[in-house]
């Protein structure tokens, strides 16, 4: 299977990518509502199998848009709201580096 990155090229999907930044999102919160490695596996694969069920390359995009419904689906709200932060944050790095 194939994404779509930012620049319009097509690379391989790499699920150790999502399982990194859920991972990183995972380590910012307080140890009481952090997610187990499993629960993070779990949702890695779950995004991969909805990436594969679009029957498409999914964009960069596309991909995050997944990884916080399966965080949020969890239950892992602080996770998922540093994830969100933290996308959000590279979004507006990545719009002052073009502007």
């Amino acid at each position: 299977m194939k994404i779509i990155k930012r620049n319009g090229a097509e690379v391989p999907f790499d699920i150790q990518k999502i399982e990194v930044a859920v991972t990183k999102a995972n380590n910012a919160v307080e140890e009481g509502v952090r997610m187990t490695p499993l629960q993070i596996s779990r949702i890695a694969e779950s995004v991969e199998i909805s990436c594969e069920e679009m029957g498409r390359s999914p964009s960069v995009e596309e991909i995050q848009d997944l990884v916080e419904h399966h965080i949020m689906a969890h239950g892992a709200f602080e996770v998922a709201k540093h994830y969100i932060t933290y996308r959000y944050t590279r979004s507006l790095v990545r719009k002052a580096n073009t502007t």
